[in-house]
């Protein structure tokens, strides 16, 4: 099969499953559900490698949409040399829609462990701990950068319990719930390639609201287009400062909180 006709196949593919595959693991009452249908498809498939070491980048590749995504040789990631004045401040005009330094240039979209997950140059990840990307700065735009990572990650390494812990603001009840799941064996380890090809970069943002100990994110991520209209599914997040840095905050409902949208006006563009 042609490189053309390779990513012919994947557009198709990604029209037919983008309203499952878009943020395909909610995060819900503290359990970590996963794309059934898309398991079973690629049932038997090779996992992405997973591992941690090293620092650089090797060759940029594209993702399905025939965008660069950098490939660090480090499996977690590598965060980017920080300027801090480059920060928003919250006088500024575009505190809430200014999008983060850095994620239009090389380096600035890493593929994670599978997932497209963005790096800035002036709002953290500032560095790695433990396979986990974390120190985001303390503004809408830290805010965000730590959704699209921590979502990702999570949907890429769904029995990562490290991560769950330290980067979901969990409750005992939920902590038991995951562990359950992770117990009965409904948690992979690692996606295949098959699925996380589909976890990619979201095309913008919007900040609805934002105060010291809480941003509410919507990542809105190219979805299919329908009666010759393109779509985007707008999935909610909410976020909360904890500990010197910021973490997701899971669902209390059965609702994933996702729709779709026909225009990107009045959203950010990274």
């Amino acid at each position: 099969m042609s490189d053309k006709e390779s990513y012919a196949r994947d557009r198709v593919s990604f029209g037919a499953v983008a309203s499952a595959a878009v943020l395909a693991l909610i995060v819900i009452v503290g359990v970590v559900v996963y794309l059934g249908r898309a398991d079973e498809e690629v049932s038997g498939a090779p996992a992405v490698a997973a591992g941690s070491g090293g620092t650089g980048f090797t060759e940029p590749e594209v993702d399905i949409l025939g965008r660069r995504v950098d490939i660090p040789n480090n499996a977690a990631g590598q965060p980017l040399p920080q300027d801090p004045t480059r920060q928003r401040k919250p006088g500024d005009p575009d505190w809430l829609t200014a999008a983060p330094e850095g994620t239009t240039e090389p380096y600035g979209w890493q593929r994670v462990y599978g997932a497209s997950v963005p790096f800035s140059t002036s709002d953290g990840p500032t560095r790695i701990e433990d396979d986990l990307a974390v120190g985001y700065s303390h503004t809408p735009q830290g805010a965000v950068l730590a959704a699209a990572q921590i979502t990702y990650r999570l949907n890429a390494r769904p029995a990562d319990r490290d991560l769950y812990v330290r980067q979901v603001r969990v409750t005992a009840q939920q902590i038991a719930a995951y562990d359950k799941a992770l117990a009965d064996d409904r948690l992979p380890e690692q996606q295949p390639e098959q699925v996380t090809r589909y976890f990619i970069a979201s095309d913008a943002f919007k900040v609805d609201d934002y105060a010291d100990d809480l941003a509410i994110i919507r990542l809105a991520t190219r979805g299919p287009v329908v009666d010759g209209k393109q779509l985007w599914a707008a999935t909610r997040l909410v976020m909360v400062w904890d500990a010197g840095d910021w973490r997701l905050k899971p669902a209390m409902t059965n609702n994933a909180r996702t729709e779709y949208i026909e225009s990107l006006q009045g959203w950010t563009t990274w």
